[in-house]
């Protein structure tokens, strides 16, 4: 290639800056970049806030809308259906899904259909009935919807999965923000919040936030014992649920 090629391309995305052809950007923080679960934890609130970058620092007349979606870490769960059997309980069928996310909430600007076509929201998971779950077996699609419906109903009944169209606030049509609300059940792991800037229906540009959901103090001592010393910790568990037991047979034994 000639050297004045090569001084053209090397010139070329300032010509798109200065033309006004440069991409849209994203500039996103967190409230918290860790947060830790102890005998007090009942929840917590997640921040997440920005600003969008404009090529030239020009408004467009069509403002993009924003999706923030936070997911948890994800792992394999089975549900079972449950039915009676000669007048006993029993788990009738089962389904099992590869990658189910432990903690899943989106906001965005407005209803996710409003504001990208089902291609889109699909491609990058935004919304609920959008989520990858995965499922393990090539089972009759009516039967896997329904566990999949069960699933998230159950999730969603736990604040495990939430959906928000309207929850992305956009300030001076340059900073945006939204608040996820976290239950005490959430589950620890590393976690991530995404950013999209979506306009006629395209994500124009994405941008993604790590953090962190961990125990501390004794809850994480134990925690930290149960999985570096499963039987350690189980013979321990036993052994004060037997004590416990035992002292309160005596207890009750003095009272009568």
């Amino acid at each position: 290639m000639r050297p004045g090629t090569l001084r053209l391309l090397a010139l070329l995305p300032l010509w798109m800056f200065l033309a006004g052809a440069a991409p849209i950007g994203l500039i996103t923080q967190l409230s918290q970049a860790r947060i830790d679960i102890n005998t007090t934890f009942r929840g917590a609130e997640l921040l997440v806030f920005g600003a969008i970058q404009y090529p030239r620092g020009a408004t467009p007349d069509q403002l993009p809308d924003i999706a923030v979606v936070v997911r948890g870490p994800s792992a394999p769960v089975t549900v079972r259906q449950k039915a009676r059997i000669a007048g006993i309980w029993v788990n009738a069928q089962a389904q099992r899904f590869e990658s189910v996310p432990g903690f899943y909430a989106v906001a965005a600007t407005r209803p996710i259909a409003e504001i990208a076509d089902e291609r889109t929201t699909a491609i990058y998971e935004i919304g609920i009935r959008n989520l990858q779950l995965s499922p393990a077996s090539g089972g009759d699609d009516s039967i896997v919807r329904r566990f999949e419906a069960g699933l998230i109903a159950a999730r969603q009944k736990a604040g495990l999965f939430a959906e928000r169209p309207g929850g992305v606030q956009l300030t001076r049509d340059v900073l945006y923000a939204a608040r996820i609300a976290l239950p005490a059940a959430v589950p620890v792991g590393d976690y991530a919040a995404e950013i999209h800037l979506i306009r006629d229906g395209r994500v124009l540009a994405s941008t993604s936030a790590p953090f962190v959901i961990d125990k501390s103090g004794f809850e994480r001592w134990v925690y930290v014992n149960a999985q570096e010393h499963s039987l350690a910790y189980g013979l321990a568990a036993v052994s004060a649920a037997l004590l416990a037991g035992a002292l309160a047979a005596a207890v009750t034994r003095r009272r009568w």
